[in-house]
């Protein structure tokens, strides 16, 4: 009998795995949930509206080990990598990452990742939840470039104002770099490969560390007054206010780029070039304009509008539905996400949500809801 079981599903089937942090935020009372495959913590006995506030005020510390980080080497890794992704990476300089995603046939989104120039290798962070399906797609169609999952390295992601100030007291490299910068350097001892991007909104650095190291260089940085631990539910309300899409929720395999409105991350050359999966029905859209277009929507009262609350006209025709939202805590109210027909996609458009069965006002506004922090 064939098992036509797919890695992802055979995957889930597994109980979660453990990050090399595990340990650290068990003993630190975080709340432990599986996610992706992972048991990571949701939240610690601070509670989620702290921890938001931690990021965005000082520095917070995330485990993001649950990402999948790969290499890739080969002559031919820009150029044919260029056939999986609508990134101009042949002239990505080096020490330089670009966010892209991997496309479709039909121009939807299968994954969203970060592509760093690493030198002599491509450095590459893929979502977790999509990582059975990422590598083995990048091995099948990659023939001159050989791909390595590092299963030896934990990745955490310091966020926030002051995150230069605790990263740069161990490491004062990090300080000349700027967003979307990149460099191999040491850290408390090891190794290691420090970014400076992240998923907040805010400031800060995705560090990539030996696995064997990671608790102490964690409880390290840990020990400055200006830095503390934040779970996934904080990351989620973080990157909801600064209008960052989650795979799964606001991009998939039926949503476009342009429908994304992740037009910026297609360099010139590759709009003109194409040579990407689904690159003619980008193209057409890029010029038709698409059908709908993801847009942040405020609701004008104290409910919160989650995933797959309709969206109306005045009308009460049904025009889209919201693909993610919660409260806000640096808004101090609901703040969502969620695509719209582009009739009602401009600024200060009053449209109707739906919420347990009661009408509720909302406005589609711009995205972020926040000022995004980056060091530029």
């Amino acid at each position: 009998m064939t098992d036509n079981t797919s890695p992802a599903d055979a995957a889930a089937k597994k109980p979660p795995q453990q990050t090399p942090l595990h340990r650290l935020h068990v003993e630190m009372g975080g709340k432990m949930v599986d996610f992706a495959g992972w048991h990571m913590p949701v939240q610690y006995p601070a509670g989620i509206m702290a921890e938001h506030r931690q990021c965005r005020e000082r520095a917070a510390l995330f485990d993001v080990s649950h990402m999948g980080q790969v290499e890739l080497r080969g002559s031919a890794t820009a150029h044919q990598l260029e056939a999986l992704v609508p990134a101009d990476l042949q002239s990505l300089p080096q020490g330089k990452a670009r966010y892209t995603f991997f496309t479709n046939a039909t121009g939807g989104i299968m994954d969203d990742l970060i592509v760093t120039n690493a030198g002599d290798h491509f450095y590459v962070v893929v979502n977790a939840s999509m990582r059975y399906q990422d590598i083995p797609h990048l091995r099948d169609n990659l023939p001159d470039v050989e791909v390595t999952e590092r299963h030896d390295l934990a990745l955490i992601a310091v966020q926030g104002p002051k995150a230069v100030d605790v990263v740069s007291r161990h490491c004062p490299d990090v300080v000349p770099l700027t967003f979307m910068q990149s460099l191999q350097t040491r850290l408390l001892g090891s190794d290691c490969r420090i970014s400076r991007l992240g998923y907040t909104g805010e400031d800060g650095f995705e560090i990539a560390i030996p696995a064997d190291a990671a608790e102490s260089i964690t409880r390290t940085l840990l020990e400055d007054e200006l830095c503390d631990v934040a779970g996934l539910g904080a990351r989620d309300s973080l990157r909801l206010e600064s209008g960052l899409c989650l795979y799964g929720n606001d991009i998939d395999q039926t949503t476009s780029p342009v429908e994304a409105s992740l037009l910026w991350a297609i360099q010139k050359r590759r709009r003109a070039e194409g040579g990407y999966p689904g690159a003619d029905v980008i193209s057409e859209q890029i010029n038709q304009g698409a059908t709908r277009k993801l847009v942040g929507i405020q609701p004008s009262g104290k409910v919160p509008a989650r995933n797959g609350v309709e969206v109306q006209d005045a009308t009460g025709a049904v025009i889209g539905k919201i693909t993610s939202g919660g409260f806000g805590p640096t808004v101090g109210a609901p703040v969502a996400m969620g695509y719209v027909a582009s009739s009602h996609c401009e600024a200060g458009t009053d449209v109707m949500l739906v919420i347990r069965g009661k009408t509720h006002v909302a406005t589609v506004t711009a995205l972020p809801f926040i000022t995004q922090n980056y060091k530029r």
